[in-house]
């Protein structure tokens, strides 16, 4: 188990670095050389994982999705609010986040034609047509919506936007880029009652995330008390 962990934590790093060097030179100019020394792993390890730097690249392109965090869990959160928060989490990762970086620059990027690019926005498509289908059933979404093609729509617009926001200022604007978008979408897409209570604003990605701390934090210390209580009363905790 030990020898597991170890292996995945290697991979993990491996793939990191290489999101770095990606970020910062692009598919064609990165070279492996820079990838090992910036992971500090032999060429043995390296090649273990992966056996080209397309290979690498792949699974760095397909970590913006398989390794985006879930959305926060949150009572009484809508399915609309979920999928803006999709959004507004998504830059504000991009700030500091450097394998997402990585990932986003290989996608987007104009260069080598060998890559298989579309992982993302398949990924990402789907989820939002899942979230959209959701929505619908629970009559937050507009009667007339096809989710398929709404969610085309957003992840389409998302990635001109943070195109552009990169061009223009290395991102420093995404997350206002953002919420303009979804103040723009959103009104045809959702129901006037659950519209009403959307929070599309710019800096939205920090407040979801403090939420979700804030509850999670809740739920250690109501289970700490419930420990301490069953320890108390000699009773199994969970038995009323």
């Amino acid at each position: 188990m030990a020898k597991q962990d170890r292996a995945i934590r290697t991979r993990q790093n491996i793939l990191e670095a290489a999101a770095v060097v990606f970020d910062q030179k692009g598919y064609d100019a990165a070279t492996i050389t820079e990838i090992l020394a910036r992971a500090e792993v032999t060429k043995g390890a390296l090649y273990f994982h992966f056996t080209s730097k397309e290979e690498l690249a792949l699974a760095v392109i397909d970590a913006q999705v398989t390794q985006a965090p879930p959305m926060p869990d949150l009572p009484g959160k809508s399915k609309m609010q979920e999928m803006v928060d999709m959004g507004m989490l998504f830059a504000h990762r991009l700030v500091d986040d450097a394998l997402l970086r990585g990932s986003v620059r290989l996608t987007l990027e104009h260069g080598s034609t060998s890559l298989n690019r579309s992982g993302p926005f398949n990924g990402w498509t789907q989820l939002h047509t899942q979230v959209l289908v959701e929505g619908l059933e629970r009559g937050e979404v507009l009667p007339h919506v096809v989710p398929a093609d709404t969610a085309e729509l957003i992840v389409g617009a998302y990635a001109g936007i943070n195109t552009m926001s990169q061009a223009i200022n290395n991102r420093a604007d995404l997350e206002r880029r953002a919420s303009v978008l979804y103040e723009h979408v959103m009104p045809s897409v959702v129901v006037p009652s659950v519209l009403a209570r959307l929070d599309m604003a710019p800096g939205r990605g920090a407040r979801a995330l403090a939420e979700a701390e804030r509850l999670r934090e809740t739920k250690v210390r109501e289970a700490a008390a419930e420990a301490a209580e069953a320890e108390r009363t000699g009773t199994p905790v969970g038995v009323a």
